[in-house]
């Protein structure tokens, strides 16, 4: 099948033809239209993120998927053929979704929301499971809690504020000059822009702080810690933005923990309905053709987006 893998140890993102996976057991065989763009998908390529767990190469890259169902797991499964659904995958574990076919677990998947495109649904798996498990898993989101979201109109961070504002927290969000209209409109209460002012003037004491960008900009990780109540807590998700981020939290007084995010169509089917009702939205910020991966991976490390990037893999 046609797919775009890490051609070797280089990181050169290149087209390749890789076998069909072969669907076993409780797995459904999905014919993908469109697949997420993600940082981690950057950073691997560039040798960092899960570079150590690639065992063979070319190693197609890619989470987020929006398709239809080819294979089901048994006749009478409801996902049959012919079900639209979206997920993720369990790369590097298993192949990619910039490809034509995934197979993966039924449990990491579930219905595409009837109300978006599947390149709007490609856009919703990894980065609303993370805010979702953020938000809502660890910081439990509730009415007069205050949480400080930095990145706020980035993939995660545009689900984050969404789900945070949803809940009844009042949100306050980080973003450029670009995005100080547009985050209002996704239920943050308060906006800083990150390249007028510095967000510990502008947001006083905070119980939450969502940290998507950790240390890796102007030392955001580090100081958030000093708008956080004693006890506060801070959630990290980039990997390796912070690494002493654990015992910098224990210094200051406050907690801290990092956030790994896992495949969970339980969760999805939730954000599926959130969707469907108008509840919540998700931005596509720009739709590249698979062939153009590598392009669409340079805007994203540019760290302007609103929003989410996506590939188009096949016709709808």
């Amino acid at each position: 099948m046609r797919a775009m893998g890490i051609a070797d140890d280089t990181g050169a993102l290149a087209p390749c033809d890789v076998p069909k996976p072969t669907k076993v057991n409780s797995e459904v065989l999905v014919r993908v239209v469109a697949a997420g763009v993600n940082p981690i998908d950057s950073k691997t390529r560039a040798g960092r993120g899960l570079t150590p767990a690639i065992t063979s190469w070319p190693a197609v890259l890619g989470f987020d998927f929006s398709g239809v169902v080819v294979e089901s797991p048994y006749e009478a499964h409801p996902l049959k053929p012919g079900t639209e659904v979206f997920g993720m995958t369990a790369f590097p574990r298993s192949c990619g979704s910039y490809a034509e076919y995934v197979s993966v677990s039924t449990l990491s998947v579930a219905r595409k929301p009837r109300s978006l495109s599947h390149l709007e649904a490609a856009a919703v798996p990894l980065a609303a499971l993370t805010a979702w498990g953020m938000v809502v898993d660890i910081a439990k989101a509730h009415e007069g809690q205050r949480v400080l979201i930095h990145a706020g109109s980035g993939g995660v961070g545009h689900f984050a504020v969404q789900f945070a504002a949803y809940f009844g927290a009042h949100v306050i969000a980080t973003g450029s000059t670009r995005n100080v209209g547009w985050l209002p409109e996704l239920g943050a209460a308060q906006v800083i822009d990150h390249t007028q002012a510095r967000f510990e003037d502008e947001a006083g004491t905070v119980d939450v702080v969502i940290d998507l960008v950790g240390n890796v900009h102007d030392d955001t990780g580090t100081r958030s810690l000093s708008v956080l109540r004693p006890g506060g807590l801070l959630i990290n998700a980039p990997t390796g933005s912070w690494p002493t981020v654990l015992d910098d939290a224990i210094e200051a007084g406050v907690r801290a923990t990092t956030y790994k995010v896992a495949p969970d169509g339980q969760a999805l089917n939730v954000i599926c309905r959130l969707l469907d009702s108008g509840d919540i939205h998700v931005n596509v910020d720009r739709v590249f053709e698979l062939v153009d991966a590598a392009a669409a991976h340079t805007l994203l490390d540019e760290g302007h987006t609103r929003g989410k990037i996506v590939l188009r893999v096949t016709d709808e």
